[in-house]
């Protein structure tokens, strides 16, 4: 009996595998009749070259895939070209008839696969937009962790500075005022003595009494007072 199964090649942890028509009584990766394809599983969607027509002969012919083998077939359209040959058999069909059905379930699948490639690719350009989104996150990161830790020695310089405009200002305004008492203080020192005396003597004159004062009525003359003491 005829197997179509898969033989194992490649490297550890890399597989590749040859479709195969072997005999059933041979080591899995041994000796074959006919190599009908491969398959590479290590690329997503996996890589499938399959010759369609030696296939549906082999199957036409009696042989037997195995259960990986069969999905294989059954993807690339082998099966289903295998069973619209024995419609065609059996006249529930013209070979016309069959190539139009096999045509339409191939553009069908084929739209089918190409959107998944596309689905693919759109999340593989996202996961690598998350990426480089992640990575500059990270760089920010580490850039605002750098300016923290320089942060200290700015701060003081900072702090410095406007502690050093704080107090030449403080200077500024209290030697402005200095200059603005002595400024007065020169002015009063240069008036002129006589209005200063004035001052001083504007007091006194204003408590003695006026030379010129008339005498009131009750007050008696000098000479009379004088004589009534004797």
């Amino acid at each position: 009996m005829v197997k179509l199964r898969l033989r194992r090649q490649g490297r550890k942890g890399k597989p590749f595998y040859y479709i195969v028509a072997a005999d059933a009584r041979a080591p899995r990766d041994g000796r074959f009749i006919e190599r009908i394809g491969s398959y590479n599983p290590n690329t997503n969607p996996a890589t499938i070259d399959l010759n369609l027509e030696d296939a549906v002969r082999w199957l036409g012919n009696g042989a037997v895939p195995t259960d990986t083998c069969r999905a294989i077939l059954s993807y690339k359209g082998a099966l289903h070209r295998h069973h619209l040959n024995k419609g065609v058999a059996k006249g529930a069909m013209t070979q016309e008839q069959a190539d139009e059905k096999f045509a339409a379930w191939m553009s069908e699948k084929d739209g089918k696969v190409g959107a998944k490639a596309d689905d693919l690719a759109k999340v593989a350009a996202d996961a690598a937009a998350a990426a480089h989104k992640r990575e500059e996150e990270i760089k920010e990161a580490r850039l605002k962790a750098i300016a923290e830790k320089n942060a200290p020695e700015g701060v003081a310089e900072d702090a410095a500075e406007a502690a050093t405009e704080a107090v030449e200002g403080e200077v500024a305004e209290v030697t402005e005022t200095a200059e603005e008492v002595v400024a007065e203080v020169a002015e009063t020192v240069e008036a002129p003595a006589e209005e200063v005396i004035a001052e001083a003597i504007a007091p006194a004159e204003a408590i003695a009494p006026a030379e010129d004062a008339a005498p009131t009525e009750n007050a008696a003359p000098a000479d009379e007072a004088s004589e009534e003491k004797a």
